[in-house]
């Protein structure tokens, strides 16, 4: 299961309404990076045929079938502070992460 905090569902929304995206958020992983894999985070007009769709109110989240287990038990947060906004990945299935915990290692 893949859990979107408050604070990124709204950040979200935002996200989607300021590029006019009917669609929703596409959550997945692709190889490279510099702990080997890269997270891939973007916003996307439709799902694909195979894609898991999970709902937060009404935030849809696009999770392609390869990317799922990466992410099962996935808290996708965002946070801001006077230094910077950022979503954070809280990935339990992350053996190791690069500094910038924009990659990570299984």
């Amino acid at each position: 299961m893949i859990t979107l905090t408050e604070s990124a569902i709204e950040r979200t929304r935002q996200l989607l309404a300021k590029n006019e995206c009917p669609g929703g958020l596409r959550l997945g992983v692709q190889g490279g990076g510099c702990s080997g894999m890269s997270y891939l985070f973007r916003l996307d007009t439709a799902p694909k045929p195979k894609d898991r769709v999970l709902e937060f109110d009404d935030i849809r989240v696009y999770v392609d079938p390869k990317s799922y287990p990466f992410l099962d038990g996935l808290t996708l947060d965002y946070t801001e502070s006077l230094m910077e906004s950022a979503f954070v990945w809280h990935n339990p299935n992350a053996k190791r992460s690069c500094s910038c915990g924009k990659s990570f290692t299984v």
